[in-house]
């Protein structure tokens, strides 16, 4: 044996030995002659050492221990956080080579067809993957305080309902959260086309999902039917509300008139509400423009222009809000900027000599501003510069205007009694038809997706048709509408298309709203104890819910209609 075994062997030897004397707390020296005495400031360091190394064993034990209590009631609480979920090795064997079966690839199905076909039911496949889907949705964030805080609910008295049990007095944070979203959940049980699960259920009813580009699943057996387009869109519940408006009486209440806060002296000739719904324009043959915030309380003014020399006619915003056209029985008219706050005077047009310049029209993609000159002649503005860019001419004299599809199109109608269709890309005529039982034309309006329009006569009737049909040669209109005597100043759709309001400067309360589905005339408006006077024109809110009537005497009505929530 070498000598650095043999020195190996006695240091192991001695090592054994001094841990056995310090097991046994005994200071004496060795009895072999090789061994050194043992030091007592080394034996206390060793102590120390060892206590120490078993207290952080300790506290690593008791660490340890809590984190895996921790985990097993945050687990118990909130699912299987920790612990990823494992199928059975008896089951699938252990070796890593082996293929699992997919965790939502169904093991068996139920055979529920009294023939002898087997059929297999979908709507359990479905059942399954919702199972799947509810283990898997996590709560984003957990809130610690929620287990260590104790609720009374008892003490107060709104929060008694949540109780399960009549003695049931202080619950745990975790419970009174679960348990007011259960009472919210109860009592706003919300739409059924925004429920997450509901959506998953949905998309696993059909194999031979659609692939275009919609993304858009149509059940079984109704792809061919007619009107399937009803399955394709939720226009329906989404925009228009969860009630259809009904004929017969609407439902609506007089607010404070809009420009109560400052009456114009003449007769109002223009209202109109700006595309953010609060603002309106009032203007009048008393010169001045003026500017509301509708509110329906107070409805306090903003400013007021005066126009020196243009008593004005017809004053209109721009669909983009940001500048308001006003004219009158001049040559010229005016541009305000609202960003700006300035009045610029533009005109006469170059080439043309017309007088007055008081019957407008601007197109919805504001690009065009439409005027009616002299002879039938139709003048088409630039918005942006200002300037003449075409004419129209129609055989009669013009005497109203209305922009379709989105402004690509033209429609007038005058002194002939025929409805032209002007494609103002090409400036050319594309159609031209008697209106039935008209005269001469005084009013005419294009709902706002184009699919309808109105025509207003001057011996009172207003014609509803379908645009399409028009086009297609179809003369006979929707309905006839033969409340009003007097010739038809004013038509206006309301945003939705489902009410027509029809007026007439020349009578008294000479002015009605129709049910376009039903095409018949609400019979509680105008009310019977206010009257509206000699209303001379009219506007509705962007969202429908208000409804302005400007008359004779300077004052400007205000009317919520309770169907619509929005103004």
């Amino acid at each position: 044996m070498s000598l650095i075994s043999q020195n190996a062997v006695l240091k192991q030897q001695r090592d054994k030995k001094l841990d056995r004397e310090i097991a046994d707390g005994s200071p004496i020296a060795h009895a072999d002659e090789e061994a050194e005495p043992v030091d007592e400031l080394k034996l206390k360091k060793s102590k120390k050492r060892r206590r120490s190394d078993s207290d952080d064993s300790s506290n690593q034990k008791a660490r340890k221990t809590e984190q895996e209590e921790m985990k097993r009631l945050e687990g118990f609480l909130f699912g299987n956080l920790y612990t990823p979920i494992e199928f059975d090795k008896e089951t699938y064997g252990d070796d890593d080579g082996q293929e699992q079966v997919a965790k939502d690839a169904p093991l068996f199905f139920t055979d529920r067809s009294t023939s002898n076909e087997m059929v297999v039911y979908e709507e359990d496949l479905c059942a399954m993957g919702k199972e799947d889907l509810s283990e898997e949705r996590k709560p984003v964030w957990v809130d610690d305080e929620e287990e260590r805080t104790e609720v009374d609910i008892v003490r107060v008295n709104r929060l008694r309902k949540l109780r399960k049990e009549a003695d049931e007095h202080v619950i745990s944070g975790a419970d009174y959260v679960a348990r007011l979203r259960a009472q919210h959940a109860k009592l706003n049980p919300g739409t059924e086309w925004a429920n997450i699960d509901r959506k998953y259920a949905h998309r696993c009813i059909s194999e031979d999902a659609s692939d275009d580009e919609s993304g858009v699943t149509i059940a079984r057996g109704f792809d061919v039917a007619e009107g399937g387009d009803i399955l394709r869109s939720n226009d329906e519940l989404v925009i228009k509300g969860s009630t259809t408006l009904l004929p017969g009486l609407l439902e609506y209440s007089r607010l404070v008139d809009a420009n109560a806060e400052d009456p114009s002296n003449g007769p109002i000739n223009s209202v109109q509400f700006h595309r953010n719904g609060q603002l309106l324009l009032t203007a009048g043959l008393d010169r001045r423009l003026r500017f509301f915030q509708v509110d329906g309380k107070r409805n306090p003014k903003i400013q007021s222009i005066f126009m020196e020399d243009c008593p004005v006619h017809k004053a209109s915003f721009l669909p983009d809000g940001t500048e308001v056209i006003i004219s009158g029985r001049r040559k010229f008219f005016y541009s305000f900027d609202l960003v700006k706050a300035s009045v610029s005077k533009i005109g006469p047009l170059t080439g043309r000599e017309e007088k007055s310049l008081e019957v407008f029209e601007v197109s919805p993609d504001s690009s065009t501003i439409a005027f009616i000159g002299n002879e039938g002649y139709i003048l088409l503005v630039s918005s942006r510069t200002k300037e003449l860019i075409g004419t129209l001419k129609m055989n009669g004299s013009a005497r109203c205007l209305a922009f379709a599809d989105g402004g690509q199109q033209l429609l007038s109608s005058g002194g002939d009694g025929h409805v032209y269709h002007w494609d103002l890309r090409t400036r050319k005529c594309i159609h031209k038809a008697v209106d039935e039982g008209s005269i001469t034309g005084s009013a005419i309006c294009a709902s706002p997706d184009s699919s309808l329009f109105a025509a207003g006569s001057s011996s009172g009737i207003v014609n509803v048709y379908k645009r399409e049909e028009f086009l297609g040669g179809k003369r006979k209109p929707l309905k006839s509408i033969e409340n009003l005597t007097t010739m038809v100043d004013h038509l206006k759709f309301n945003p939705d298309a489902r009410i027509l309001a029809i007026s007439s400067r020349m009578k008294k309360n000479g002015l009605k709203l129709v049910h376009i589905p039903s095409c018949n005339v609400f019979s509680n408006y105008p009310p019977p104890r206010f009257s509206v006077q000699y209303p001379r024109c009219l506007d509705f809110s962007p969202g429908g819910g208000f409804m302005t009537v400007g008359n004779a005497g300077g004052k400007v009505l205000l009317y919520k209609l309770h169907h619509y929530q929005n103004a």
